[in-house]
């Protein structure tokens, strides 16, 4: 079974996935002072040994794919020693049987020479955020090499996405308005109500083509995907690192499978219980912060926006926002800057002043580089897939009247990202609600937790996250990284020294611990 389309695959739409990040950094995790949120605390004896997750007995047949990998994602030469290797495997549509059939799963190993041969293997999934292997690909070319140095990971792409069986639902014709939010499409005097409608023709045109699978692209059968590869391992326990969305994922997992965790991060993780308003004022949050803390850095190192770098930004939105930057609209604007600073790249604090240089010529005219991000960074995090799986997440998407509101009122308080976001909230309008994947409610597993201070994807989500893995009885402990981008373990040394520490001895840090940018 083939989901592809004889359309054009280009971009489809601009939903806000906003974008922070912060320099890599191996110095040792910072002690904070704070109350204990969910029983992190390392004086509590673990009650029984840990189990550990085993080696595959029986693995994919996995083929190099190092240099075709970081070429199609434009990450350049390839580390030293770095070994990419791709494989997919053969996944039930639906392991209740409702839908006969089967899916094909795209999945990446990532090694470099001194990974122990006999080291069980770290899955990692970042859900619907991007793919899972441009996420793993991104941070096995950075810096920091302590995580992929004790043990193999390996990404499993969602439904849809990535190498995963795509999905090429949306006509050409569709996307090609869907990815401006409408500014220069028909009705574009009427932004919000455009989208809704260009969300109902989306809508419809996926789910029949999907159809009569259209309903198994949720968190929860993303889970059932990577229980299929536990199986084919033959292993009973496996670790595995959620990140962003992925963390939702990787919480069905452990409701649905939790005997066969033998480790659980999640790293950045979507919240839990809210609503589409909530968690995309989070992420613009966290974008407009990444923001100012790339404009720093850029300032910093004397870049070509200038003395100030975020006023010079913002007067570029302005210009995209009343069409003054010819076919480059707000919305591309916004995908090329949140698909630049939420970049899973380990070495994406060195790229400052690349961006700076696209941007400031395209404040000059020169509007071709930055054309050629928005392709780029389009690709990279707003598929056919990418919807597809996005809005059956989705909860509680609001009323026009309501986004109509928003337009007014976030520009004020985020300039940058605000009104694009207001409008983007319509994208997924017209899909229907589906009910919130069940968290788990019973979880004998220590969990290790990290968020962002100027996270890109989530904003500040952890708390709801921690507070739902207290309920469900699960032991523990946040980590915050103080620097800006996603996913933390991709910029972050001291928080890959945690991950290997955790995964060793199923031993947590202390609650509230910090690792510095």
């Amino acid at each position: 079974m083939r989901l592809t389309r004889a359309a054009v695959a280009a971009a489809t739409l601009s939903i806000m996935l906003a974008g922070c990040g912060a320099g890599p950094s191996d110095r040792p995790a910072v002690a904070v002072e704070r109350p204990g949120s969910g029983g992190g605390q390392t004086e509590a004896p673990t009650p029984t040994a840990p189990a550990t997750a085993e080696v595959p007995k029986t693995d994919l047949t996995w083929r190099d794919c190092t240099e075709a990998t970081l070429s199609s994602l434009a990450f350049g030469d390839a580390p030293e020693g770095l070994v990419l290797e791709c494989a997919d495997f053969s996944t039930p549509i639906d392991t209740a049987g409702t839908v006969i059939g089967t899916f094909r799963a795209g999945a990446l190993r990532a090694r470099l020479p001194q990974t122990p041969a006999d080291a069980a293997p770290l899955v990692l999934t970042s859900g619907s955020d991007r793919s899972s292997a441009s996420t793993l690909a991104g941070l096995s070319i950075g810096p920091n090499s302590a995580l992929l140095a004790a043990q193999p990971i390996v990404a499993v792409d969602r439904r849809g996405i990535g190498a995963s069986q795509p999905i090429d639902c949306i006509p050409a014709q569709l996307r090609a308005v869907m990815t401006d939010l409408g500014q220069f499409g028909v009705g574009s005097d009427d932004q919000i109500g455009a989208v809704a409608e260009y969300s109902q023709d989306a809508t419809i045109a996926c789910r029949d083509f999907l159809q009569p699978y259209e309903n198994t692209f949720d968190a929860p059968h993303a889970a059932d995907d990577i229980e299929q590869l536990r199986k084919q391992w033959q292993v009973d326990k496996i670790n595995l690192l959620g990140t962003g969305n992925g963390a939702k994922v990787a919480l069905s997992y452990a409701r649905r499978y939790g005997d066969h965790l033998a480790r659980l991060v999640l790293d950045a993780p979507e919240p839990v219980g809210a609503d589409m308003t909530t968690m995309t004022e989070a992420r613009i949050t966290g974008a407009e912060a990444a923001l100012t803390a790339f404009a720093q850095r850029c300032q910093a190192a004397d870049c070509a926006l200038g003395d100030d770098p975020r006023a010079r930004i913002t007067g570029l939105m302005g210009k995209a926002t009343s069409g003054d930057l010819g076919d480059i609209s707000a919305a591309d604007l916004s995908t090329a800057l949140t698909g630049f600073l939420s970049s899973p790249r380990g070495d994406q604090a060195s790229r400052v002043t690349a961006l700076a240089d696209i941007l400031a010529a395209a404040d000059r005219g020169d509007r071709a580089p930055l054309a050629a991000l928005v392709v780029r960074e389009t690709a990279a995090i707003n598929s056919d897939g990418e919807f597809v799986n996005r809005c059956t997440d989705g909860q509680q998407p609001p009323t026009p009247d309501k986004a109509r509101e928003l337009a007014e009122t976030w520009p004020g308080k985020y300039p940058v990202f605000g009104r694009t976001a207001a409008v983007g909230l319509m994208v997924c309008s017209a899909w229907p609600v589906s009910t919130a994947a069940p968290l788990p409610t019973e979880l004998d597993l220590p969990v290790l937790v990290f968020a962002g201070a100027a996270d890109p994807v989530v904003g500040g989500a952890a708390a709801s996250v921690t507070g739902a893995l207290g309920s469900a009885g699960a032991r523990h402990a946040t980590m915050t990284w103080q620097g800006w981008g996603h996913p933390v373990v991709a910029h972050s040394g001291c928080a890959q020294q945690a991950v290997n520490d955790y995964l060793a001895e199923a031993t947590l840090p202390a609650d509230g611990g910090a690792c510095p940018a």
